[in-house]
């Protein structure tokens, strides 16, 4: 389905500002006491790292940093596919009376940290989880909220937060996009709405055909 752009939420210097500000959040509620934090593939993982590095900075401590995957822990599998991609985990430490904060781009119905904190408690059982995100767009189904919020933005169902982080796409951004209908055009007076990316192949050749000259 195509996507029109509504507008930019952030620029670079706002998302650097952003994680500035919630580095020193994440001290400041835990009083400079030792933190972990793990950033949920994919995009937590990067601004997971840039916290960390901040923290240091201001502490002369890195905290520990993990990367969690979710995929098989999702309660929807359908959604993914018959054989969801599991990426790389890399927890190499003990999580059991760790005090966690989980990292990840955008909140939105809370079923992703859901599965997420399934996911570490297979890995033990921490003193406390905190969650971190850069975006809370709204629209829970579960009760998870997060400690940390960079920007709550409202949005409709129709619309979706694009996170933009230079070491996975190479560009640095946070957009509002709406997802509208393809573009419909009429063929004797009659609207003829072209076939969508999920139209199966039978589908699509009994459009063109349609479309053929008589």
């Amino acid at each position: 389905m195509p996507l029109k752009l509504n507008y930019q939420l952030m620029k670079p210097s706002d998302v650097n500002a952003t994680l500035d500000r919630m580095a020193d959040e994440i001290l400041q509620a835990n009083d400079n006491r030792p933190v972990v934090l793990i950033g949920i593939q994919r995009r937590g993982v990067p601004m997971a790292r840039r916290i960390a590095i901040r923290m240091a900075e201001k502490t002369q401590r890195e905290p520990q940093i993990g990367t969690l995957d979710i995929n098989l822990y999702r309660d929807d599998l359908s959604t993914t596919g018959p054989k969801p991609v599991v990426n790389k985990m890399e927890i190499g430490f003990d999580v059991t009376d760790k005090n966690i904060i989980l990292v990840d781009d955008v909140l939105y119905t809370g079923r992703t940290i859901r599965a997420a904190l399934d996911a570490l408690f297979d890995h033990g059982r921490p003193s406390r989880v905190q969650l971190l995100v850069l975006i809370d767009r709204g629209h829970r189904e579960l009760p998870i909220e997060a400690r940390y919020v960079g920007r709550a933005v409202e949005t409709t169902d129709q619309e979706i937060i694009e996170v933009k982080f230079q070491e996975i796409d190479q560009m640095e951004k946070v957009l509002l996009v709406e997802k509208v209908a393809a573009p419909a055009f009429s063929i004797c007076g009659f609207p003829v709405r072209a076939p969508s990316s999920s139209t199966s192949f039978t589908q699509k050749a009994t459009w063109k055909m349609s479309l053929a000259p008589k």
